[in-house]
């Protein structure tokens, strides 16, 4: 195996650099959150290795060997599987450092307005995009999803720092996938895709991160609330 062989396992570190900066925060008990956390990184996680799976099986992504270590399961790279417990992990920690650092600053209402700006904008791309498979169902989930969290109206408090974690979230998420996408260790069929995009990343990875890091937040909060009831 050469080095090459751990651009994507050494490229996961990168996800570490922000919650390692922010544990001198002496408050963020991450550790005793654990049983709140894991749930919800599971589950999510579950949903997007199938996603992940089903996706590498019709090609739509292709992951370039060269820049994996070759270790497999379920035919799906061990870095992939890796992928989805460290960014949600380092995600929630951002969450939770904000939660304690910047505890009286809220716009939950402001945040509101944006949520259902951002159902307005991904409901349209789903249907405008709906014959390419990535697009589709990246904006189609998130409209979805963020459609049930916006009007079930139990995480209103919670949007401000959901919204500012995702943020910090995507320095290292574009750093990443900008250095994955140059190699290329993945290489996204372009008639699957709108086109666009960010540092040379897909938006529809913007999407799909936004997705994962929502799952992972509110099932976070639904378990970390309903313990203290």
């Amino acid at each position: 195996m050469e080095i090459q062989n751990l651009s994507y396992l050494l490229l996961l570190l990168i996800y570490l650099v922000i919650p390692v900066a922010l544990s001198f925060q002496k408050k963020v008990r991450f550790v005793f959150r654990l049983r709140y956390i894991l749930p919800a990184v599971i589950f999510a996680g579950a949903i997007f290795i199938m996603w992940d799976l089903r996706f590498t099986q019709m090609r739509i992504w292709t992951f370039n060997p060269d820049y994996f270590t070759g270790i497999e399961l379920l035919r799906l790279p061990i870095e992939e599987w890796l992928s989805f417990l460290i960014i949600p992990l380092s995600s929630i920690y951002i969450y939770e450092w904000l939660k304690i650092r910047f505890e009286d600053f809220e716009k939950p209402n402001a945040f509101v307005i944006i949520s259902l700006v951002l159902l307005l904008v991904t409901g349209i791309l789903a249907y405008v995009f709906r014959a390419r498979m990535f697009s589709f169902f990246t904006f189609f989930l998130s409209a979805i999803y963020l459609g049930y969290t916006v009007f079930r109206n139990r995480f209103k408090k919670y949007y401000t720092k959901f919204y500012l974690a995702l943020a910090i979230s995507l320095i290292p998420f574009l750093i990443v996938s900008a250095i994955l996408n140059s190699l290329p260790a993945i290489v996204y069929d372009s008639a699957h895709t709108m086109g666009l995009a960010l540092f040379g990343v897909p938006v529809e990875k913007i999407g799909y991160l936004f997705l994962l890091l929502l799952i992972n937040v509110t099932i976070y909060e639904y378990l970390s609330n309903r313990k203290q009831q």
